[in-house]
């Protein structure tokens, strides 16, 4: 694999040219930031319990005195003996990032439905620190659309990034993003799925800058290649 080699006037004017469209997608993705943040909330109605390192949490627990609420819904469902290795891939940018978000009022942990013991189990042996409690016995995973029932896997029609989707097995990744106010009360402001992760995986964004890209057009499908840390 080789691009064309130009002189470095060449490669200057190719380079100023790519920055007049980055700084416009800037821009543009800016104000998609803007769009989102104002986007309105939905109230928490349900009264979740989750099962963390010192028992029993509720969804407010989570927010661990701050306001806001980022949750990654990692892949593990409770007869898993392993966490998706994709959301592993996702997961190994995650340590170093929750103390920062806590000065900007954001408290981050990661769901999925496999019993505690098998997160903490997972989390020590790929060597994580970031938060993660289990959802086994709630409706979490279902209610965000990021885990589905037998029966809409038996009529393969499961509602998964705001449409209805067929071949989705049991979980799926996604973000959500709740905040609380002075009350107490818990509100649902975003949440995105499939493509919509990207912006959080750190390694994409490097790929993204090479020349070979992410490298997986040939490939039976996307991430095909990736391993867990510890698995390469």
């Amino acid at each position: 694999m080789r691009n064309q080699v130009v002189s470095h006037e060449d490669w200057l004017k190719a380079r100023l040219d790519l920055l007049a469209a980055e700084k416009e997608f800037t821009h543009r993705r800016d104000a998609l930031t803007r769009r989102r943040r104002e986007m309105p909330w939905e109230r928490v109605e349900k009264d979740y319990r989750f099962e963390g390192p010192n028992g029993t949490l509720s969804l407010p627990d989570l927010f661990d005195g701050r306001s806001q609420l980022v949750v990654y819904h990692f892949m593990f469902a409770p007869d898993w003996d392993e966490g998706c290795k994709s959301c592993s891939f996702w997961a190994d940018t995650f340590d170093g990032i929750p103390i920062h978000l806590a000065h900007r009022d954001v408290a981050f942990t990661a769901i999925s439905r496999a019993p505690f013991a098998k997160l903490d189990a997972y989390r020590r042996r790929l060597g994580w620190s970031f938060a993660w409690v289990s959802s086994q016995g709630s409706d979490f995973n279902y209610d965000y659309h990021v885990s589905f029932t037998p029966a809409e896997m038996e009529a393969d029609k499961a509602y998964y990034n705001y449409e209805i989707q067929s071949d989705t097995g049991s979980d799926q990744p996604g973000i959500s993003v709740f905040a609380k106010d002075e009350a107490g009360q818990v509100f649902h402001t975003y949440s995105c799925y499939t493509r919509g992760i990207d912006m959080v995986n750190g390694a994409y964004q490097f790929l993204d800058l090479v020349p070979k890209g992410r490298d997986e057009d040939r490939l039976r499908f996307t991430m095909e290649w990736v391993r867990r840390n510890d698995q390469y």
